[in-house]
């Protein structure tokens, strides 16, 4: 048998050797309602850490009670992140792992966690994602709109001029967008959207997906809204809403709203013909189409 022969050397202190590492933080997502899509890694991961950081802490322990998981909680929501989230660093820094889990779907997305995830990340801890159900990507995934480039503009503001603002800034989005919104306020944010996209872009409801009312319904918006109005039940639960994205129209209309808003001013403060060149030097549509459109506005005055 071959001898091994032990390197002498210098004795090395124990205590002089760093064996302090980080924990991992996990962001872990949770069931949007059927208690079946959690994945086997998410249930590893809780049952394992030392801690879970949770948006509602009586809200996820049914989920936990469910799965007979007794890992503590914390709670980590968006009134106490910036806050509460040194308590998790701490935790972490010494060395222990802590999950990261929302109410419902994958933390961050419209969601409490980035605060803590950005100080984290910026603290040199290790930040693992443990994906699964999250309610933007189910709906789009059975929309049937297209899903090669979207856009997700998570809640709208609460009132009207605001909310209509923000639906104008992305009317012109060739991608297809997605919204989430309140059931309290759902049937408002589809009569905006009829408004400032038009009765006619298609449009889907994606209302309590995964759970026993489901509902993914598509129809052009002007009908979608009329839908929900006249069924109180679609009034109810989460909402996703997605937006067919905007197309350019052809031929004589292929001109757009901030064009047309350019040449309504200029039309107020010059004769036609210098509005239209002008308008066309400053939007880049054609001079020809935007005088043909000039005299169109001068008739119907």
């Amino acid at each position: 048998m071959r001898a091994f022969r032990c390197h002498r050397g210098p004795p090395v202190s124990v205590s002089a050797v760093s064996v302090t590492a980080t924990g991992t933080l996990y962001v872990v997502a949770t069931p949007i309602g059927n208690l079946d899509d959690i994945s086997a890694r998410a249930l590893r991961i809780l049952r394992e850490v030392a801690l879970i950081a949770a948006e509602d802490t009586r809200h996820s322990m049914r989920l936990l009670q469910h799965f007979g998981i007794a890992t503590p909680l914390a709670a980590c929501h968006e009134h106490n992140e910036r806050d509460e989230g040194g308590r998790f660093l701490t935790r972490l820094l010494a060395g222990e792992d802590v999950a990261l889990i929302s109410d419902a779907g994958t933390p961050l997305i419209s969601d409490p966690g980035f605060h803590l995830v950005r100080q984290a990340r910026a603290a040199g801890v290790r930040v693992v994602p443990v994906p699964g159900a999250c309610a933007l990507i189910a709906a789009l995934s059975a929309a049937g709109l297209p899903s090669d480039r979207f856009s997700f503009e998570g809640f709208l503001p609460a009132k009207t001029v605001g909310r209509q603002a923000r639906l104008q800034q992305v009317a012109e989005d060739s991608r297809t967008l997605i919204f989430y919104e309140a059931p309290h306020r759902i049937l408002e944010c589809l009569a905006d959207m009829r408004e400032v996209f038009g009765s006619d872009r298609p449009a889907v409801l994606g209302r309590e997906l995964t759970k026993t009312f489901e509902t993914l319904k598509g129809l052009p918006l002007g009908e979608l809204h009329d839908w929900v109005a006249a069924d109180s039940n679609q009034q109810r639960g989460e909402c996703v809403v997605l937006v067919a994205g905007w197309q350019a129209p052809e031929g004589d209309e292929a001109i757009s709203g901030e064009a047309l808003r350019v040449l309504d001013l200029l039309l107020g403060e010059m004769p036609l013909k210098r509005a239209a060149a002008l308008a066309a030097d400053i939007t880049g549509v054609r001079k020809n189409l935007l005088y043909q459109v000039a005299l169109e506005r001068q008739k119907d005055a």
